[in-house]
């Protein structure tokens, strides 16, 4: 190992001197070959569904944005930079180049040596199956120990923060996801002056080194892709961010080589679509709301709707809410605006109910310690999930286009789980279907069976509900039934 100080000391002095831009063509290991097995990516539909099946079955994720800008808390030079909005992008925000932004970011950035335990143990309480975390966000700063260049933990720590967070996963049984933006507002190369539609904190201004080379930022960005899918084990999920109409997919990141990379060193891998901005690969345009119910699964495994819930979700596509628990992605010492414990359940179940994933962030701390408000509110879903759990894992879409009670329904064979977001006033649920209810009961009292009638065949079945209050809410009433639901359309 290279000695710790000399190396911190060394690189900090190249950064603040403007020579850590990290060109690809003098730091880089060898470019990624193109002649990796494009069989690789040929599946039949049976393999492509065992594939998806734990992604499917798992139903709730976290997703964790933490890197050099959550130790700057949405605060520069002392100053709020607002209240509202990704503070992920705060060297965006305040327009700083990239040696104005480590400046001040790099002494704020001080991991403890248990924060990855933390984001674990608190990740499985709650119920998640997975956690996707940011390996390198826009600003260009790489978590783990990188030999392609020195814009990253191992040389500015001497620490692999991936290799801690991939550990700490694994011990508590996680499946494990990288998300890994290919926009760079460090690398010299990078040329930003292409899109008109992508972030940089210089757009519009010239490129501060001259003409630019993107074959070489391509080439570092496939190197950095190569060792994190080379050096820490399996990787389950990769979550590519983003490009935009105007600057995606090969053009831009050399896609196809990307994603046949991915599948060659970790062939269960799931992908999602945002190496692409194009209507074959879900996308509509641009916006948190620029997502179409289609995919092509050459352009990836899952469509990834932001801060949105589809109204009718996406039968027969693969799809993931990704959304906050308050408005920034990124850790903010000024955004107030949490949603309550009951809007992150009944979204979970949502999504759940209409066949999708929930990708719930947190943003943690500078020290990797995580806000008061994201653990007392993942504790509160773990509590819930303690006794309902068995009704959003393992669970797919409501057989119900509508229910006509306040709720939702999730399914398994044999079973409809019914969540109960408020307590019908006739104290009956009406199931509009034809099949037979073997028997009803809460899933926080399954020793007491409830009433079932028929109303009649126009209508369907009922179950009746205890006269007392039935909590906490969204209550669940499991429904076992015979065969497939037959449901009565109106």
């Amino acid at each position: 190992m290279k000695n710790a100080a000399f190396l911190k000391t060394l690189s900090l002095w190249m950064l603040m001197n403007g020579f850590a831009a990290c060109s690809a063509q003098s730091l880089a290991s060898e470019p990624t070959p193109n002649n990796l097995d494009a069989s690789s990516t040929q599946e039949t539909s049976q393999q492509r569904d065992a594939r998806m099946k734990w992604w499917r079955d798992a139903r709730f994720g976290m997703f964790v944005h933490w890197g050099l800008y959550s130790g700057l808390a949405g605060t520069w030079d002392g100053k709020p930079v607002g209240t509202r909005g990704g503070m992920e992008w705060i060297q965006q925000r305040v327009k700083a180049d990239t040696n104005a932004y480590a400046e001040q970011a790099i002494p704020k950035f001080k991991p403890s040596e248990i924060f990855a335990a933390q984001w674990a143990k608190l990740a499985k309480n709650a119920g998640c199956k997975y956690l996707v975390f940011t390996t390198k966000h826009h600003d260009g700063f790489g978590l783990h120990d990188s030999k392609a260049g020195d814009f990253n933990a191992g040389h500015v720590l001497n620490r692999d923060l991936v290799r801690e967070i991939v550990e700490a996963c694994r011990s508590e049984g996680l499946k494990v996801g990288f998300y890994h933006s290919v926009i760079d507002w460090h690398h010299d190369q990078y040329t930003y002056a292409e899109s008109k539609q992508l972030p940089h904190p210089l757009k519009g201004q010239p490129y501060p080194n001259g003409l630019r080379d993107h074959a070489k930022y391509q080439d570092y960005l496939h190197t950095q892709v190569d060792e994190l899918l080379s050096n820490y084990g399996p990787v389950d999920v990769l979550w590519w961010d983003y490009s935009s109409q105007d600057f995606q997919g090969d053009e831009a990141w050399r896609a196809n080589e990307l994603m046949q990379l991915a599948r060659a060193r970790q062939p269960g891998i799931i992908m999602n679509n945002r190496l692409f901005r194009t209507p074959e690969a879900g996308w509509s345009g641009m916006g948190t709301a620029g997502f179409i119910a289609q995919l092509d699964s050459q352009y990836g495994d899952f469509i990834t709707p932001e801060q949105h819930i589809p109204s009718t979700g996406m039968p027969g596509i693969d799809w993931e809410t990704c959304m906050t628990m308050n408005t920034t992605w990124g850790f903010s010492d000024h955004d107030d605006a949490w949603k309550s414990d009951q809007t992150l359940i009944r979204n979970l179940v949502d999504i759940a109910s209409k066949g999708g994933n929930y990708l719930l962030n947190i943003g943690p701390k500078g020290d990797g310690s995580i806000p008061q408000q994201s653990i007392d509110a993942l504790q509160s879903i773990g509590k819930w999930m303690q006794i309902n759990g068995e009704a959003i894992h393992g669970t797919t879409a409501s057989p119900f286009a509508t229910l006509p009670f306040d709720g939702r329904c999730t399914s398994k064979p044999g079973k409809l789980y019914l969540h109960l977001f408020d307590r019908p006033n006739d104290g009956r649920l009406l199931l509009p279907m034809t099949n037979p209810i073997r028997k009803a009961y809460l899933l926080s009292d399954p020793e007491t069976t409830l009433s079932i009638s028929v109303i009649n065949t126009d209508n369907g079945q009922t179950i009746r509900l205890p006269d007392t209050e039935v909590n906490p809410l969204p209550a669940v009433v499991v429904a076992e039934i015979a065969g497939d639901v037959e449901v009565i359309v109106p």
